[in-house]
């Protein structure tokens, strides 16, 4: 089964929005608009996670939670100095220097990251390691009072750069960490379920987990599935070990990562049910990353978590790349994995 336009309209919609860490407004109000759609109820809590429950045939012995976050890295707005430079401090882990010369979006006006050229760099400047401190962004102001007519300090920017279809069956785009596990989130609300489960879009992800951990303490799951985006690092040249996972192999399942030691038993099933369903399946190479499991499976008494993820080249830049094969493997591994977790 291949992705259809549906499932690719609603990633290229939600990875459009803007929506960093503790700023997931427009995501939610799209995503809220897309569940009373399916005709379902919804309610958010104080860190404005997203909570749906999803009845399915049977109400499962250990209940199911299922989740994606809704924020995005970005930027923070932390002062406009004379000239009408905005500095800024990054939302999340971006790496200094992917923002040089990338245009961003402040409050809908377009900027440019700019820092000193390199034409006026010493050898010793050129070899030293950049700092988002280094950096400002240029909107075109003439001054400090032109600039503060259209942003503040503690305004959000964000990487500006469309949702493009690539060649093959790849995409890029902004923001497919995790948006492409919300449209997966949004598909699962639409499809005929064994267990009911409560799916929760959740905030701050990227800055620490910190919806995952009020979410799951509300809901107070036996079980948790992540949705997540992972890093691909096959294009680099790396060795085989280091490359974390690849395009166009399928989705991807970890024993282990910085964060969480995943649920031996989970793994085992999303195992066999990738095989007897003909789902394609990699395990991840090595213990990298992490996501919203490592605050879920702490919860309470503790809670039995599997992450399945998308494979993403340029994790966190403007523009990450996918395959639409890869994100059709995670659609149908969730599907399947929680119809038979009991």
């Amino acid at each position: 089964m291949e992705v259809n336009s549906k499932m690719m309209r609603s990633v290229a919609e939600l990875c459009a929005i803007n929506g960093a860490s503790g700023s997931e407004d427009a995501v939610r109000t799209y995503l809220t608009s897309e569940v009373e759609r399916l005709g379902l109820s919804w309610q958010t809590d104080a860190l404005g996670n997203l909570i749906v429950q999803k009845s399915g045939r049977r109400i499962p012995a250990k209940p199911i939670m299922v989740s994606a976050h809704m924020d995005e890295v970005g930027f923070i707005i932390t002062s406009v100095d004379e000239q009408g430079y905005l500095h800024f401090a990054p939302v999340g882990g971006i790496d200094p220097r992917v923002a040089p010369g990338r245009t961003v979006a402040v409050n809908g006006h377009p900027g440019v990251i700019g820092n000193v050229p390199i034409h006026l760099l010493s050898k010793k400047q050129r070899e030293a390691s950049i700092e988002f401190s280094d950096m400002a962004i240029d909107i075109g102001a003439a001054d400090r009072q032109q600039a503060l007519e259209v942003v503040q300090p503690g305004d959000m920017a964000y990487f500006a750069y469309p949702f493009t279809q690539l060649g093959g069956n790849r995409f890029a785009g902004k923001a497919i960490d995790d948006r492409a596990g919300c449209a997966v989130l949004l598909w699962l609300l639409e499809q005929e379920l064994q267990n009911s489960c409560t799916v929760v879009f959740c905030t701050q992800e990227e800055v620490g987990l910190r919806g995952a951990k009020t979410a799951a303490f509300s809901v107070d799951p036996a079980v948790a599935l992540i949705i997540e985006a992972t890093t691909a690092a096959d294009n680099l040249g790396l060795s085989t070990a280091d490359t974390v996972c690849d395009l166009g192999a399928g989705a991807v399942v970890g024993f282990m990562d910085r964060s969480t030691i995943y649920d031996r038993e989970l793994v085992q099933l999303a195992g066999h049910l990738s095989r007897e369903k003909n789902i394609p399946l990699q395990y991840k190479k090595g213990v990298f990353g992490g996501n919203d499991a490592g605050a879920i499976h702490q919860s309470r008494a503790g809670v039995r978590t599997l992450a399945i993820s998308l494979p993403c080249r340029n994790l966190h830049t403007a523009s990450g790349v996918a395959d639409w094969g890869d994100l059709q493997a995670v659609m149908e591994l969730t599907h399947a994995v929680i119809d038979h977790v009991c």
